[in-house]
C-alpha cells in the first residue's frame, strides 16, 4: 500500500467537491480529489443538466406556438430520439474525460475509487493512504431514497439517473413525488410521449413552496401535457403486472405504467467512508452535521459541503459551501449564512418555480409580520413578446418592521431570470424606499419589479 501526503483531501468530484479543491489549489495548497464514479457529479450527468435538456424543446415548441406569425410555421411534434440524442450529448455520453483537464491545469491529483476516512486526516482510497496536512473536506453527495413500500423491492423502479438517461421513450409511467424532481421528470417524459401519472402525497405539488405554485403547476401538468395529477394520496403496494407495474394507493384507487420512477427525496452517502474511524456520528438521517464554517463536530480538520450536510439540498448551495469551507481551510474565517436567510430554487416546469427566502408562511412562523405583495407575471410589457396568457404569479413578503423583502416567489414563463435580483435584495436587506429608485427597462419582463413596489404602495 502506497502512502501520499497532501496539504488538502476532497472526497468526492462532483460539483462542491471540484470547486472547493479548485480554490484550495488555487490557494496554493496541494490537494488530492478522490472520485469512485464520474468527475462532475450527479448534476452534471444525472441531475440539472439532462433533465434540463429532456425539457428544453417541449418549452421552445409551446413558446413558438404560442407566438403569431411563428405558430404557422410549426408543424408536426418533437422528435424524441433527437432529444434523447441531444441529451447524450449534454452528459457527454456519460464520459468524464472532459472534466480532467480543469484539474490537471490546477495540479490536483485524481484518485479514482471509493474514499474511506481511516482516522485523523487519514482517507484509503484501493491500495493508497492519502494524508492531508490541514483538512479533509467530505463531498460525497446523496442518492435517491428508496421509500418502504411493500413490494417496491420487487420491481425493477426507476430512480433519477434511470429517469434522466432513459435511452427509450416509455409508453407509460407513474411518477411517485411531486416535488421539482418528480415534477420535472413528469413533464419532460410527457413531452416525448408518454402517458404519465404523477403522485403526491401532500396536498399539492411542491408543497415546500407558496401554495399557488403547487396548484399553478398541478393545473398545467393535467390541462397542457395531459398528466393525471394525484394529490394528497400515498402509494401502499407495489407489485409487477398490467402494463409492467401497479401501483395501489391508500384511497383505494390504483395506477399501472410500464416504468416507476420514485423520486421522494435523496439520502446523504455517509454509510461507507469511515465515519466511525474518526469518532463521527452522523446526525438526522444520516447527514453529517456542520457549524456555519462547515466544519464536522467542531474538528478543524474535517469539513463537509453539499448534499452530504442536509443544509441546502442545491447544486448552487453546494459550490456556495465549498467557497466558504475553502475559505476557511485558507485561514480566512467565512461562515455559511446563505442557507439561514433561504436558498434560491427553480423547478423548471411549466410554469416555471422560480422562489428565494421564506414563503409568507415561513415568514409569519418566524414570528415575522410578513406582507405578501402579488402582481401577475405576464403584467409587464414584455411579457406579450412571448405569447399570450402565459399567466403565473409573482409575489414579494415584505417584513413590515424592516420594510425590506424576505422572500420572493414567481411563476410563470422563465422566471428563474427574475430570481437573482431577488436574492441580492434579500441578501443585502435592501429598503423598499431604496429598491424603488432600481428603474426597470421598458419594455423588459424585468418590469414586473416595478409591478410588485408600486402594488406595494410606493
Amino acid at each position: 500500500m502506497s502512502k501520499k501526503e497532501f496539504d488538502a483531501i476532497v472526497i468526492g468530484a462532483g460539483a462542491p467537491g471540484e470547486v472547493c479543491a479548485g480554490r484550495l489549489a488555487d490557494g496554493g495548497l496541494s490537494v488530492a480529489i478522490v472520485e469512485s464514479h464520474l468527475v462532475g457529479g450527479e448534476c452534471s450527468y444525472y441531475a440539472c443538466m439532462p433533465s434540463k435538456a429532456l425539457l428544453r424543446p417541449g418549452e421552445l415548441l409551446a413558446e413558438a406556438r404560442r407566438v403569431p406569425g411563428v405558430a404557422a410555421a410549426v408543424s408536426g411534434d418533437l422528435d424524441p430520439q433527437a432529444v434523447l440524442d441531444r441529451r447524450d450529448e449534454v452528459i457527454h455520453d456519460l464520459d468524464d474525460s472532459g472534466q480532467l483537464p480543469w484539474l490537471e491545469e490546477r495540479d490536483i491529483e485524481l484518485f479514482r475509487g471509493e474514499g474511506r476516512l481511516d482516522g485523523e486526516r487519514r482517507v484509503v482510497v484501493g491500495e493508497e493512504t492519502l494524508t492531508a496536512r490541514q483538512a479533509v473536506v467530505v463531498a460525497t453527495g446523496s442518492g435517491a431514497a428508496m421509500p418502504p413500500i411493500d413490494g417496491l423491492d420487487s420491481v425493477q423502479a426507476w430512480n433519477n439517473r434511470d429517469a434522466t438517461t432513459s435511452k427509450r421513450v416509455p409508453e407509460s409511467m407513474i411518477v411517485l413525488g411531486g416535488g421539482p424532481v418528480g415534477s420535472e421528470l413528469a413533464q419532460a417524459w410527457s413531452t416525448l410521449g408518454s402517458k404519465v401519472t404523477l403522485v403526491e402525497g401532500e396536498g399539492r405539488l411542491l408543497p415546500r413552496e407558496e401554495p399557488f405554485a403547487g396548484e399553478q403547476v398541478a393545473a398545467s401538468l393535467g390541462d397542457s401535457y395531459g398528466i393525471d395529477v394525484r394529490t394528497g394520496v400515498l402509494a401502499e403496494k407495489v407489485s409487477s403486472g398490467g402494463a409492467g407495474v401497479v401501483v395501489e394507493l391508500n384511497d383505494g384507487s390504483r395506477a399501472e405504467a410500464e416504468e416507476l420512477l420514485v423520486a421522494i427525496g435523496r439520502v446523504p452517502r455517509t454509510g461507507e467512508i469511515g465515519l466511525d474511524s474518526a469518532g463521527v456520528e452522523p446526525g438526522e438521517h444520516g447527514f453529517l452535521e456542520t457549524d456555519e464554517r462547515l466544519r464536522v463536530g467542531g474538528r478543524e480538520w474535517l469539513y463537509a459541503i453539499g448534499d452530504v450536510n442536509g443544509r441546502a439540498l442545491f447544486t448552487h448551495m453546494g459550490k456556495y459551501q465549498a467557497w466558504v469551507a475553502a475559505e476557511n481551510v485558507l485561514g480566512r474565517e467565512v461562515e455559511a449564512i446563505a442557507e439561514g436567510i433561504g436558498s434560491p430554487r427553480v423547478t423548471f416546469t411549466d410554469p416555471q418555480v422560480a422562489a428565494v427566502g421564506k414563503t409568507l408562511a415561513q415568514a409569519e412562523e418566524a414570528g415575522i409580520d410578513a406582507r405578501a405583495v402579488d402582481v401577475p407575471t405576464d403584467g409587464a410589457a414584455g411579457a406579450s413578446f412571448q405569447g399570450k396568457d402565459t399567466g403565473g404569479t409573482s409575489r414579494l413578503v415584505v417584513d413590515q418592521a424592516k420594510q425590506t423583502i424576505v422572500g420572493a416567489t414567481f411563476t410563470g414563463f422563465e422566471t428563474a431570470d427574475f430570481l437573482h435580483a431577488a436574492t441580492i435584495a434579500i441578501v443585502g436587506e435592501v429598503p423598499l424606499d431604496r429598491l424603488r429608485h432600481a428603474v426597470a427597462a421598458y419594455p423588459t419582463r424585468s418590469e414586473i419589479w416595478l409591478k410588485l413596489i408600486e402594488s406595494y404602495g410606493l
